[in-house]
């Protein structure tokens, strides 16, 4: 499909800087598609009332890391030019794959320095040699320190690495190191919040408890690649990049029975439906999985594992809103967007959430 099908104009003034306090606060837009009312506007605390007893969440508990660096290019010749660097994927205990800006002033061979301060690392610096650059300027980092010590010192020196249309616009700063993190984060690993994650609290979970509602946890670490557009003019030329996951038996287990209950999967967020996607047979079986997945998701996919969706309002001409279009259908979409700006819902990372049906008749989630 021609990517400039899911393009669409978006108010600067609806790009949330700051998440909702409290978090299940935040507005929630029920999306069916075929029925009358098509949408439905809630908040993100009313979602037991939404689902079913036996009904059950899927949530993504990678914990984003302080994967935005600052520093400096240092050992050749006077001039010291300022580079950053966002980590996106660790390759082995000392090695990560990196976004530097500005990536022309950087050759392999080159040795940056994170920072002057810190516990870890002698003289408080942090090195780390350039040892590999790609045509497009993404480059490997061969750090002086690995494994723990090396977590713990970029940790100290590094900054929650905000998406794009938010640093644009204002620091990260402390407050950032708690709103950029889901309550179930535990495994680290991610450059990128899951962020229909971030809308829960205790209180919602609780209620959700009451309702008879299950929670089962996967683990997909999001990669900075999460951010980026679609260049090409058709879908069919986008390349995902990889990212790690993983589903226990037990999660598989779980997850299957519920269906074979007659209750139904609610993913939260697009990295959780991928992950379980990749999981999943042709016949709807989920197994147990560990590996890399790169699985682009647009119109004309035939979904297996999420029978309803819980996720943000995303970027035009993004992976993400292509995925959604695919879930609940692009026309219906483009309409719930509309509904979403003109009634003032915010959008992006700290925004607020939708609730998907899909758009497949007789599919086990197509009723509300």
């Amino acid at each position: 499909m021609k990517t400039d099908l899911f393009d669409f104009e978006l108010p600067a003034d609806r790009i949330a800087l700051r998440p909702a306090s409290p978090r299940d606060a935040a507005r929630l837009l029920a999306v069916m598609p075929g029925k009358t009312p098509e949408f439905e506007d809630h908040k993100v605390g009313d979602l037991p009332d939404l689902l079913r007893a036996g009904d059950c969440l899927v949530v993504n508990d990678s914990k984003v890391i302080a994967a935005r660096l600052k520093g400096r290019r240092i050992g050749r010749g006077s001039a010291e030019p300022a580079i950053e660097a966002t980590l996106h994927k660790r390759i082995d205990g000392s090695h990560w794959r990196a976004f530097a800006k500005p990536g022309k002033k950087l050759e392999v061979g080159d040795m940056l320095r994170f920072g002057t301060e810190g516990k870890v690392c002698f003289l408080g610096e942090l090195d780390a040699q350039v040892s590999h650059k790609d045509e497009g300027g993404e480059i490997t980092l061969s750090f002086s320190f690995h494994g723990p010590v090396l977590d713990q010192a970029i940790a100290e020196r590094g900054e929650m690495p905000l998406p794009p249309y938010i640093a644009s616009r204002r620091e990260s700063d402390e407050q950032d190191r708690a709103d950029y993190q889901t309550l179930f984060a535990q495994e680290e690993g991610s450059v990128a919040a899951p962020t229909a994650g971030l809308h829960f609290t205790e209180k919602l979970l609780e209620r959700l408890r009451e309702r008879g509602i299950g929670l089962h946890k996967v683990t997909l670490h999001v990669g900075a690649g999460t951010f980026l557009p679609v260049k090409a003019d058709d879908t069919a030329g986008h390349k995902m990049h990889a990212e790690f996951g993983s589903v226990s038996a037990e999660t598989a287990g779980a997850l299957n029975a519920t269906r074979e209950q007659g209750g139904r999967i609610v993913v939260v967020g697009s990295t959780a439906l991928r992950l379980l996607e990749s999981a999943t047979s042709e016949e709807g079986h989920l197994r147990a999985f560990s590996g890399e997945t790169a699985i682009f998701i647009a119109p004309g996919y035939k979904f297996r594992a999420a029978d309803l969706m819980l996720t943000n309002f995303h970027l035009p001409r993004s992976t993400l809103f292509i995925l959604v279009a695919a879930f609940s259908g692009l026309n219906t979409m483009k309409r719930a967007y509309a509904h979403a700006i003109e009634t003032g819902y915010r959008f992006y990372s700290y925004g607020d959430a939708c609730l998907l049906y899909p758009c497949l008749s007789g599919h086990p989630g197509a009723a509300p």
